[in-house]
C-alpha cells in the first residue's frame, strides 16, 4: 500500500519563471519535510507575495542563516539552495516505498515539485507519477472545490492552536486534516 503524503509549496507568483520559496511534505503516518529556499528569485516578489508568504517564512527572510539540514522529532527540517534542499528531500523521501502525492490547488505545486528533480521523468521511483489533487475530492464528496480548508476543518471539530495559510507546512497539515475527514465520511454529501 502507498504512504500518502500531503505536499504544499509556497512560490513567487503565479507565472512561468516562479521559484520556490518553500515547500512541507506530511506523510499519513505522522512524518513531515519542511524546508525554505535560499535562492528564489526575490524580485518577483510582490506586495502579496510579502505580506502572505514572506511573512511566514522562518528563514527566508534572514540574511545570515546557513544551510541546514535537521530533524526535531518526526518534523525534518531545512533550509538553503535547490540543490542543498533536493538532497535533503530525497534522503527523507528514500524512508517510503510506495508515495502516493496528494495537494490542493496543485497545479502549480507539482510542475514545481518535478522541476526540482529535473522533471516529471526524474522523480524518485518510489513516488506514482500521478498526483491526487484534494480540491477533486471535495467536488466527488458534493461540496464546492472552493469550500474553505480552515471553515471545513473547523466545522468538523479542528482545532488549530497555530500557523496560518500559505505557510507550506500549515497548508500541508490542512491538506492531511481535510482529506481525512473527507475519507471518513460514509455520505457522499458533508457539510460546510
Amino acid at each position: 500500500m502507498r504512504t500518502k503524503i500531503f505536499y504544499d509549496a509556497e512560490f513567487t507568483g503565479l507565472h512561468q519563471s516562479t521559484t520556490l520559496i518553500s515547500l512541507a511534505l506530511c506523510a499519513d503516518d505522522g512524518r513531515e519535510f519542511y524546508a525554505e529556499f535560499s535562492d528564489f528569485n526575490r524580485e518577483q516578489c510582490d506586495d502579496w507575495i510579502q505580506s502572505h508568504v514572506l511573512s511566514l517564512t522562518c528563514w527566508a527572510n534572514q540574511a545570515d542563516v546557513v544551510p541546514f539540514n535537521k530533524k526535531e522529532g518526526d518534523l525534518h527540517l531545512c533550509f538553503g539552495n535547490s540543490s542543498f534542499v533536493k538532497s535533503a528531500l530525497l534522503e527523507w523521501l528514500s524512508n517510503f516505498d510506495e508515495i502516493e502525492i496528494w495537494a490542493d490547488c496543485l497545479a502549480w505545486d507539482w510542475v514545481l515539485f518535478c522541476e526540482l528533480f529535473g522533471g516529471a521523468f526524474s522523480l524518485p521511483k518510489q513516488i506514482f507519477y500521478m498526483p491526487f489533487d484534494l480540491l477533486m475530492f471535495f467536488k466527488e464528496k458534493g461540496l464546492d472545490a472552493d469550500t474553505p480548508r480552515i471553515a471545513f476543518a473547523k466545522k468538523h471539530g479542528v482545532v488549530f492552536e497555530q500557523g496560518e495559510l500559505h505557510n507550506a507546512l500549515f497548508d500541508a497539515r490542512l491538506a492531511k486534516i481535510c482529506h481525512g475527514l473527507l475519507a471518513s465520511s460514509n455520505t457522499r454529501h458533508l457539510k460546510l
